[in-house]
């Protein structure tokens, strides 16, 4: 598979181990962004890795800071990618199959290199789902592409409670 990823100077460390689990497994790894800089902004960072992904360059990307969670809002905002920030296997693996998120964020400073390593193998191996779970996709997808006046107030359902 190939797989795009960058990170920030908060994720420098984790991101040279993983990718060489990820180039010891066989996948192509794509570099995005600068190797060390001592303070960076991971919008900047992050927006590269996440073009390629939504132009379909890499399969998936991961992005690696200190938390994952600035960088997953910021590749949220970009049509076209699912962003999230993953701590366990379940949440990586779940991701892919249920909202076919296509661009990982790993926080250094939150989980440590073994873990980091099978969360990465789920998101790799999981495979996306269908039914119930196509139908949220396209409605994720018609988000990307309206605006605030065009959204409707959801249907909301009613278990006995006014």
């Amino acid at each position: 598979m190939k797989i795009g990823i960058a990170a920030d100077h908060a994720g420098q460390r984790l991101k040279a181990s993983v990718v060489e689990h990820l180039k010891a497994s066989g996948h192509t790894v794509v570099a995005f962004g600068p190797e060390t800089t001592p303070d960076d902004d991971y919008p900047l960072i992050v927006r590269p890795l996440a073009d390629a992904v939504a132009r379909g360059d890499v399969e998936r990307g991961i992005f690696f800071c200190g938390s994952g969670i600035g960088p997953a809002v910021a590749a949220n905002k970009i049509a076209g990618v699912r962003a999230a920030v993953v701590e366990n296997e379940w949440s990586a693996r779940d991701g892919v199959e249920h909202v076919d998120v296509n661009l990982l964020t790993l926080g250094e400073r939150v989980i440590g290199e073994a873990l980091a390593k099978s969360i990465v193998d789920a998101y790799l191996t999981a495979k996306v789902q269908g039914g119930r779970h196509q139908r949220r996709r396209d409605q994720i997808r018609a988000l990307e592409s309206s605006t605030p006046a065009e959204h409707q107030e959801p249907k909301l359902l009613k278990r006995g409670v006014q």
